[in-house]
């Protein structure tokens, strides 16, 4: 632009400004010569690591040069320069402090953000910790409340797990046994044919509940007998007669039919219908009778207290309850990260204040230049204690051209 502009005037006044540019001609060589190697690198780590730690500083160095030369320039024509020449080697002495402030800074922000880092690392292995030790000493700690709480007197779990096994068994053993029956009922009802999962999703929760309703049928007969109520008595004794051809007659004769083959093979004998009845019969008494005394008298009265939500037989009422098993996996963490949200926040503030600070602090060094050359003074002092005195440290010049704070008296 020099060049230019050195062109464009006469012949006889071209050595003349040359002299007079000859301070701006070197300063604006010296510094594409700095810029060019602060932009410049043989690689992207070379280019990234100038970028974050020369950039600036080189670009300070920069406007310090500039504002210099213009000073020098300015000089003869200007009062107070002592005050002048102060000014102007106290914005290098600052210039300097605010660079290796800046490196300082960069350093300390790369330190707190690997102790950040470092920080989230123990955190998730604490909680790797907390979940491995969890999945495998909570099952060993539930058996053992399980274990205790069962030998109490109290609720038959045991037998009530039982009672739920059971049917659930039951349930899947007569769903692959009727499967094909009920297709083709189902496929005569609807004119289509249904897959056998589709069957299965339909037939099982059914059967699940009826073998369930069994054993209750069972329950109110025993109570009725142990009431000794006559009436009740012959009511669900007719009862647990119709329960009892109904299983039989749908449930076990198709299991009956399936070995029939097999004694006829045997014994060369041939079942009829009501030898057929009779073996079924007695395969639903055998089996309710083993599973009665087994499990069942225990687990129907809790399985129907359950259901009713009415108190269960044998439970005690208002005595010591066993306390909850809640493993502090999140509870722990989450209650942490509440009762610190306050100390996140000044973190934060603190982490914004260590990347801010460096580069504001340059760039206020570099502006006290153009303003010392302009107004003889600096206007920032220098260095910025916190965010605070950064959002408040710009004066206002008043038309006397004294500095006055934002908020103050001019």
């Amino acid at each position: 632009m020099l060049l230019l502009l050195q062109q464009s005037l006469p012949a006889t006044w071209r050595d003349t400004f040359q002299l007079l540019a000859s301070g701006f001609t070197w300063v604006l060589g010296y510094s594409k010569i700095v810029l060019d190697f602060a932009l410049s690198g043989g690689s992207v780590g070379e280019i990234v690591l100038k970028a974050v730690l020369i950039v600036l500083p080189c670009g300070v160095l920069v406007l310090a040069m500039l504002g210099t030369m213009a000073l020098f320039y300015t000089l003869p024509f200007r009062s107070g320069r002592p005050t002048l020449l102060t000014a102007l080697v106290m914005s290098w002495w600052d210039a300097v402090r605010m660079t290796w402030f800046y490196w300082a800074g960069l350093l300390r922000f790369g330190v707190l953000l690997l102790g950040w880092i470092w920080g989230l690392v123990k955190l998730a292995g604490s909680l790797v910790l907390r979940f491995v030790k969890f999945v495998f000493t909570r099952p060993l700690a539930l058996l053992d409340w399980a274990t205790h709480q069962y030998f109490r007197p109290g609720v038959p779990w045991l037998a009530f797990l039982f009672i739920l096994f059971w049917s659930a068994l039951e349930a899947t053993i007569f769903t692959f046994t009727l499967r094909p029956t009920v297709s083709e009922v189902m496929a005569d009802l609807t004119g289509a044919e249904l897959t056998g999962l589709s069957v299965s999703l339909i037939l099982w929760p059914f059967l699940f509940i009826l073998i369930s309703g069994s054993f209750a049928a069972i329950q109110a007969l025993s109570d009725a007998i142990e009431a000794k109520k006559v009436p009740q008595i012959v009511s669900m004794a007719l009862v647990e007669g119709f329960v009892m051809f109904f299983e039989v007659m749908f449930l076990y004769r198709e299991l009956i039919d399936a070995i029939t083959p097999w004694i006829a093979q045997q014994t060369g004998f041939q079942l009829g219908f009501f030898t057929t009845l009779g073996l079924a019969s007695f395969g639903w008494i055998g089996v309710r009778a083993m599973t009665w005394f087994l499990f069942g008298r225990f687990g129907t009265p809790a399985l129907l207290g359950i259901l009713a939500r009415e108190n269960i037989a044998g439970a005690k009422v208002g005595g010591p309850t066993a306390a909850a098993i809640e493993p502090d996996f999140w509870r722990g963490p989450i209650q942490a990260l509440k009762a610190e949200s306050e100390w996140f926040k000044k973190e934060a503030r603190e982490l914004f204040e260590l990347i801010s600070l460096p580069v504001l602090q340059l760039l206020a060094a570099g502006a006290n230049f153009a303003v010392v050359v302009i107004m003889g003074r600096p206007t920032f002092t220098l260095p910025f204690r916190n965010l605070d005195q950064v959002l408040t440290s710009t004066p206002i010049v008043s038309p006397s051209g004294k500095h006055v704070v934002p908020g103050g008296v001019a």
